[in-house]
């Protein structure tokens, strides 16, 4: 893929987010919208850990629950301006995360995906107990200031303007991942995934870049926890809780994490089918569970898979056959 069809790319997706947020004219549609493209980031972030390091981890929902709190912490204690605490909960996020790969991408499958679950229910936990630092389980109101980056608190956080912030941030990191992945950090990363033990035998250092990318994916959920603290005004410890890790890698199996847009559209095909389903059925999970697993079995790509598949068979031209005696 091109530069120019990257760009082009990036310029469709935001004019389309800018044509969802004029055309769409219910609040609550709208709302649902930002939800969906709010866990959408998180799922990129879940999803980018699976695609370069091959690894599942059952507890990014720590990251996403953490930066929540950090900011709310800090506005709440007036340490600093909220602009400057949404940077310095995303470097810390990141700076953490990555002291925490180092130690952790050196376990292997299944082992791996337990110990984060471990660690993300240590911090469940915590939150939980902290009342007076967290507000314990009746969780905590972020008090954001009148004006944030410039924009009125009572315009920012209009329906349609907090999806257009969420959707941009969304084509954003997509696009940033894109032209990372495209680089030489990208190659080492799956040559490391890949086969580990011959790209130490080429002369790569494989322990920093599993930790690198530990870090980017943590980042990348820790700044989805910042936008659902922006969107709901609230963080509480259901937003650390394992079972939303398990969410995400739901969205990330139902959307493929092949293509780096696939768990983002896996999350607005999640939230998508709770919301019609909820409607038909009490038990929508159960029906979305048999949707699952068809995925597993018929499509492992997931719906990007499906949809690349269809993309590529409708540009195929067919050869034409030469005249026989030729």
């Amino acid at each position: 893929m091109s530069i120019q069809r990257i760009s082009l790319g990036t310029v469709g997706a935001l004019a389309a987010g800018a044509i969802v947020a004029a055309g769409v004219s219910s609040s609550t549609v709208l709302s649902l919208l930002t939800q969906a493209i709010v866990y959408a980031v998180f799922a990129t972030g879940v999803g980018l850990l699976l695609r370069q390091n091959g690894r599942a981890s059952f507890g990014h929902a720590l990251f996403f629950g953490c930066s929540g709190y950090a900011v709310g912490i800090m506005l709440q204690l007036k340490l600093m301006p909220a602009e400057a605490a949404i940077a310095v909960t995303l470097a810390g996020m990141a700076v953490i995360a990555f002291a925490m790969g180092l130690v952790i991408v050196r376990v292997p499958g299944i082992a791996f995906g337990m110990l984060t679950l471990a660690i993300g229910q240590m911090f469940y936990v915590t939150a939980s107990r902290a009342r007076g630092l967290t507000g314990g389980a009746d969780g905590m109101n972020v008090e954001w200031p009148a004006t944030l980056f410039g924009v009125a608190q009572s315009q920012l956080l209009k329906p349609a303007t907090m999806f257009l912030v969420c959707w941009a941030t969304l084509v954003g990191v997509l696009l940033l991942l894109t032209l990372l992945l495209r680089s030489r950090f990208g190659s080492i990363t799956e040559a490391v995934r890949d086969n580990e033990e011959r790209a130490r035998f080429i002369g790569i250092r494989t322990l920093v870049p599993r930790a690198a990318v530990y870090a980017l994916s943590a980042t990348v959920a820790g700044l989805a926890g910042v936008l659902s603290a922006l969107n709901t005004g609230f963080v509480s410890p259901e937003n650390l809780h394992w079972s939303l890790s398990g969410v995400a890698l739901m969205m990330v199996v139902v959307g493929g994490y092949k293509a780096l847009w696939g768990p983002a559209l896996g999350a607005v095909v999640y939230f998508l089918a709770k919301d019609i389903l909820g409607d038909y059925a009490n038990h929508w999970m159960a029906i979305f569970g048999v949707a699952l697993i068809t995925v597993i079995v018929f499509s492992p790509t997931g719906i990007a898979g499906v949809l690349e598949r269809l993309v590529k068979r409708k540009g195929a031209t067919p050869i034409a056959k030469a005249p026989a005696g030729h």
